[in-house]
């Protein structure tokens, strides 16, 4: 059972294909999309959406962008331009009239303008939120077109800007530069291509190149950055079969991307399969993020939609090596989306990642790793799995950027959240709330975790499987030991066997000689040749004389010889030992007992055992000497239903 999250859901008038929060403020974020050109019915939008309730989403302010241009593939929101306003990209194709022309100014620039709301007060509750902001002085509008893609020579155009991904935001402090990275999607062969730019300016031209990666014919996947030093960056970037990793230093960006950078570098490959393996076909990349400068978190599915892997890739002088791997759920066939929140302690000595996964089966699994300067990174750990989230195919996941709250952490400081947003062609968006506790709890400078959700149910179910499972296995073993004569016959298990079965397996249950030695003490009438009483004398209350007694072969064999023709001899089995009565055999029915000829073998064994000296009963003379003599066990029966 999955713990239960808060989420708020909110349907628009068209799908979505990108999403982005505010990296200053989760409150807000962008999303994306439309009918694309030429599509009559459904225009193509970007969406401003308010998500300070946990449990609602308002839609704050809309840009309606031309029908005549393509949708809104993918969306980032760069930096603040005021305390009210912040500057995005988004990736929208020129008219397939001006991309026939050679031109395609596939990068745009928004300025997005937020409504004044009230701020938090100090001393609030920590259930207590800001108000929405009020749908008024709202405003979207587009600033710049850029074309930093190679103009293409083929006789069809259809390039179009398939990722943008800018650096992460650690810090609350808007001047700090982002580098960011367009992929072309869809290019003819050869002119496949990465450009990396900076995010400063809200022009974007050839000056604000910093970079081009020559794919080689491939087509990117993905991209991610991560800032590795002052000034330097890591892009990583994967093509279907392998990742690469390509260094931007201060050189490069002061040259405007002119300068010789050394060329990508192969860090992972994904091995071709087993000359004699069944299947031949190879997982191919969708998706990656970084974790640390050393570290990349890759998403890969298998062949013919039978699965999806999550890698942790550590890197190092040439090819980098697999230190982690995790199975997702059968369900999930195929992965659409990745993305990555790292949630650090500010002083790099302990980190907790928190990965993000959705499917094409509309669920979202996430997991935890958690990584120390001294052990490294960790196992995945399933956090939950997010199921059913929207009505039609998720394109999209965006986690909230999480920077820590200032040190040191006092009783008014505001509980922290991770938020999730989620689109879909469903023309929904989702955003699920998760809460962050501090660790260590009562600390003033703690870092902040993803809390466990709650064990409670699982808990009870593993308790209630156990006992029952408990239960069934002495149910099972007592029946056994039983069957094997350990116990007396609480269950009645034999009863259960089919005789052939029962003569198998079963065994009687075997008085000790304790039972033996204490009936013993107690003074017994003992049955003689010359003092044996006769068959229907009664006694001072006219009932019949029952001598006790623990009878052995010889005793029987001298009690036999002593009997008169007519005169049965019945032995009962009670919770005293066993006892002997005499009587008439026209007298004895077969409610008195059974003859030792017609007993069952495993009955035969049980009254052996109880006779003592089994070994003797197994001669010829013992077998001889029971022939006629009646058995019987109702005394015991009759003591089970007393107690």
């Amino acid at each position: 059972m999955a713990p239960r999250i808060p989420s708020a859901k909110a349907t628009l008038s068209y799908p979505l294909f990108s999403v982005d929060f505010d990296p200053l403020d989760d409150h807000f974020l962008l999303v994306g999309g439309g009918g694309g050109e030429n599509r009559s019915g459904v225009g193509n939008k970007i969406t401003l959406l308010g998500a300070t309730s946990r449990s609602e989403i308002s839609e704050l302010g809309e840009e309606e962008l031309s029908r005549d241009e393509d949708s809104v593939t993918t969306l980032a929101i760069a930096r603040r331009t005021s305390k009210q306003s912040v500057l995005a990209f988004a990736g929208i194709n020129s008219s397939a009239a001006s991309q026939d022309k050679g031109k395609n100014e596939h990068l745009r620039t928004f300025d997005v303008k937020y409504p004044p709301r009230r701020q938090p007060v100090i001393g609030e509750g920590p259930e207590e939120e800001p108000e929405e902001p009020e749908d008024k002085d709202i405003e979207i509008s587009e600033v710049s077109r850029s074309s930093l893609f190679s103009p293409s020579s083929a006789p069809k155009k259809e390039t179009y800007q398939r990722v943008l991904r800018l650096s992460a935001l650690r810090q609350r402090d808007n001047t700090l530069p982002r580098l960011g990275a367009v992929a072309t999607g869809l290019a003819p062969e050869g002119e496949g291509e990465i450009v990396l730019f900076d995010t400063r300016a809200k022009s974007l031209g050839q000056k604000s190149i910093r970079g081009r990666i020559d794919l080689k014919g491939h087509e990117a996947a993905d991209v991610d950055i991560i800032e590795s030093g002052d000034g330097e960056y890591q892009v990583a970037y994967c093509v279907d079969y392998e990742t690469y990793i390509y260094k931007i230093d201060e050189d490069a960006q002061s040259s405007g991307g002119n300068s010789p950078a050394s060329d990508p570098a192969p860090v992972y490959m994904i091995p071709h399969p087993d000359t004699f393996a069944y299947e031949h076909s190879r997982p191919h990349f969708r998706a990656l993020r970084f974790l640390t400068p050393s570290l990349v978190v890759l998403l890969q599915n298998h062949p013919h939609r039978s699965g999806v892997e999550l890698l942790v890739l550590k890197l190092g002088k040439g090819l980098g090596d697999i230190v982690r791997r995790k199975r997702l759920h059968r369900s999930m066939k195929a992965a659409v989306s990745l993305d990555v929140s790292i949630l650090d302690d500010n002083k790099g000595q302990e980190k907790q990642f928190v990965v993000a996964v959705a499917g094409q089966d509309i669920s979202i699994a996430l997991f935890t790793l958690k990584y120390t300067a001294r052990k490294g990174i960790g196992k995945f750990k399933s956090y939950t799995v997010l199921r059913n989230v929207h009505p039609l195919q998720i394109t999209k996941i965006c986690f909230s950027n999480f920077i820590p709250p200032a040190h040191p952490v006092t009783s008014i400081t505001l509980p922290q959240y991770l938020k999730l947003a989620s689109v879909s062609m469903g023309n929904t968006v989702v955003v699920h709330t998760f809460p962050l506790v501090p660790i260590p709890f009562r600390s003033k400078t703690p870092h902040y975790v993803l809390s466990s959700p709650s064990q409670t149910p699982k808990t009870a179910m593993a308790i209630i499987v156990a006992l029952l499972a408990t239960i069934f296995s002495a149910f099972i073993f007592q029946a056994f030991v039983e069957i094997r004569g350990g116990t007396p016959p609480y269950l009645g298990a034999v009863d259960y066997l089919h005789p052939k079965v029962s003569s198998w397996i079963a065994r009687p249950y075997v008085l000790s000689n304790m039972t033996a030695s204490a009936q013993s003490e107690t003074p017994t009438a003992t049955v003689t040749a010359e003092s044996h009483p006769t068959p229907g004398s009664s006694g001072p209350d006219g009932e019949t004389d029952t001598p006790s007694m623990t009878p052995d072969i010889k005793k029987l064999q001298e009690l036999r010889q002593s009997m008169g023709e007519n005169t049965a001899l019945i032995l009962k089995h009670g919770p005293e030992g066993i006892t002997a009565d005499l009587d008439e055999q026209s007298k004895v029915g077969a409610d008195r007992g059974k003859r030792w000829e017609d007993m069952a073998h495993a009955e035969r064994e049980r009254w052996q055992h109880r006779l003592g000296g089994a070994e003797e009963w197994m001669l010829e003379e013992g077998k001889s000497i029971l022939k006629g003599i009646f058995f019987s066990e109702m005394g015991a029966r009759v003591a089970q239903a007393a107690q």
